[in-house]
């Protein structure tokens, strides 16, 4: 029994990228497009998430710094919410659902870009920070899932959302991760050219 439960995550989460994968094409390249016209305009790459989210946020700095596969130049990038100095500071007052956007109002500029991690998007300080972004005139760009919540419908024509059809956090954030690797393999292939994939 334990050793089928264990076999049908691996179907599970396979299935659910196998489905999706050509509705999820196209914001993924829109998501894309918008972070390399940041980076080439000069702007930074801001992200933020909660728990697990905010985990992988802080996966996809390291990635876009240090890249995926591919040696190039470092890519400005920065996950909220790790300097715990300012990060707190916003705590300390009382407004922690204000924390993430504090940083965006401190640090965000017009053409520079915020991505928001969340399972479901409801958390109300990532939907602060996406506002903050959008008052700076940054692009944003939501991953979500589960419906896509509240930083769904406030998110623009200019912005993008990538919502993975599903209720379930764990299957939500394995799509992510793996999102989050197509994007830095895209940002690569367009920034070096072409290479190709290998298995």
């Amino acid at each position: 029994m334990h050793e089928q439960r264990i076999q049908q995550h691996f179907v599970d989460s396979a299935d659910l990228k196998y489905q999706w994968a050509e509705a999820l094409a196209r914001p993924v390249l829109e998501a894309s497009q918008a972070l390399l016209t940041c980076v080439t305009g000069g702007g930074r790459i801001m992200l933020c998430g909660n728990g697990a989210s905010g985990a992988l946020a802080q996966y996809m700095a390291a990635l876009l710094v240090g890249g995926l596969e591919r040696q190039r130049p470092e890519l400005p990038a920065l996950a909220l919410g790790t300097d715990l100095a300012a990060f707190t500071a916003a705590a300390r007052r009382g407004e922690f659902a204000d924390a993430f956007a504090a940083q965006v109002r401190a640090l965000g500029q017009p053409g520079d870009a915020l991505m928001v991690l969340s399972s479901n998007g409801r958390a109300a300080n990532l939907v602060r920070a996406a506002e903050a972004a959008q008052e700076r005139e940054m692009v944003v760009i939501g991953l979500t899932g589960d419906g896509g919540g509240d930083l769904g419908r406030l998110l623009r024509d200019t912005d993008v959302h990538i919502c993975v059809p599903h209720e379930r956090p764990v299957r939500v954030h394995e799509c992510h991760q793996l999102l989050l690797h197509i994007l830095c393999d895209n940002l690569d292939q367009q920034l070096l050219g072409d290479e190709e994939m290998t298995p």
